[in-house]
């Protein structure tokens, strides 16, 4: 995610110099092969290339409005999550206690079994969102070379380290060998948690009441769970997805062959008055080819890059920011150790991840 106000310019310019540099190149070819060639059959009416134009302008509008309808409902499940977590955190801590126990345990035992719970909580949440960065075919941030200029220059935490050796920090052996053969790892882990409330309760640990709010609080966090998997692992549909990049391609294609013309005819209309400025003025349309042609290519980019808000982009829902977030106030709550709490994931070029 993005923290500084708005892009630079330079950002924009070298974000898709290479298109843009193709479409200065094509219409350059094309106004020679016109102009300079008298080639006079490259002349295609304007009024078609502009329904195209229209008809472009609106499904690309249509994807970049699911695109961050896509990364709206993202943020608000992760949201969810924050708030669920939270309350997870403060009824392990009051609902697990000595209370209505048959046989209370010790202070010791109790904190262990706090500590266990909110534990395994975060290893939940560690294993969520390496879930969430896990590639997908059609994502787009390992494909252009643009976009992984900005993944070298920022580092994901899920690239960094291991699951595997992050898990080590939260589970027991045992815990971290059976979650690790599962291929759902997150879901794993709830199962456990289950099993360790049921266990509590059996004990007298946590009274019936309790165990029901506790297991309420589960049954959230698997449907948060489920519906950031729903849009990590359903994309935006392809066949949209491909008639936009497809139609936005058509479009700059044809545009050159209706706008040059029109150029050179007003070129000639200024050569009585005007002359020098007339008869260069058909140049200008290089320029102003490039401009729209990049700005329709550009909004079909920007839709493509949001489809996906978990993929580790920096216009990205920063799960990995969010998770550790909520793993500071829960350890904080268990009263740790300052120095024992991890730092929250710096920034990098004004992204969090």
């Amino acid at each position: 995610m993005l923290t500084k106000k708005r892009y630079s310019v330079k950002d924009m310019v070298l974000w898709t110099r290479g298109e843009t540099l193709i479409y200065l190149l094509y219409a350059g070819v094309i106004t020679i092969l016109y102009h300079v060639f008298e080639f006079n059959f490259l002349n295609v009416p304007w009024t078609p290339v502009a329904l195209i134009g229209t008809a472009v302008a609106f499904l690309v509008g249509f994807q970049n409005n699911s695109a961050y309808g896509r990364i709206w409902e993202a943020r608000k499940i992760w949201g969810a999550i924050v708030n669920t977590s939270r309350t997870w955190g403060m009824k392990v801590q009051d609902m697990v206690s000595n209370e209505y126990c048959d046989e209370p345990v010790s202070e010791d035992e109790l904190k262990q079994h706090k500590k266990s719970l909110v534990y395994r909580h975060i290893a939940w949440m560690t294993a969520l969102r390496y879930a969430m960065r896990q590639r997908k075919t059609w994502e787009t941030q390992h494909q252009a070379k643009t976009n992984q200029e900005w993944r070298n220059m920022i580092h994901i935490p899920e690239e960094v380290s291991t699951l595997e050796d992050n898990l080590l920090m939260y589970l027991s052996d045992e815990e971290k060998e059976y979650v690790l053969s599962k291929n759902n790892k997150q879901t794993a882990i709830l199962y456990l948690q289950s099993r360790h409330i049921k266990a509590l309760k059996e004990k007298g640990i946590i009274w019936e009441f309790a165990f029901l709010e506790l297991e309420n609080v589960l049954e959230s966090l698997f449907t948060h769970q489920g519906k950031s998997e729903r849009i990590k692992n359903f994309p935006y549909p392809r066949q949209y997805a491909s008639l936009s990049l497809y139609l936005t391609r058509v479009f700059a294609i044809l545009l050159p062959f209706g706008l040059i013309p029109e150029f050179a005819d007003i070129g000639n209309s200024m050569s009585d008055s005007f002359y020098l400025v007339g008869k260069y003025f058909i140049w200008t349309a290089v320029p102003f080819c490039a401009i729209v042609s990049w700005a329709f290519h550009t909004m079909e980019r920007l839709a493509r890059t949001g489809e996906n808000p978990f993929e580790g982009g920096p216009n990205d829902v920063p799960i990995s920011t969010i998770a550790r977030g909520i793993e500071i106030d829960l350890r904080q709550m268990l009263d740790e150790n300052r120095d024992d709490i991890p730092s929250q994931f710096p920034e990098e070029k004004n992204v969090q991840m």
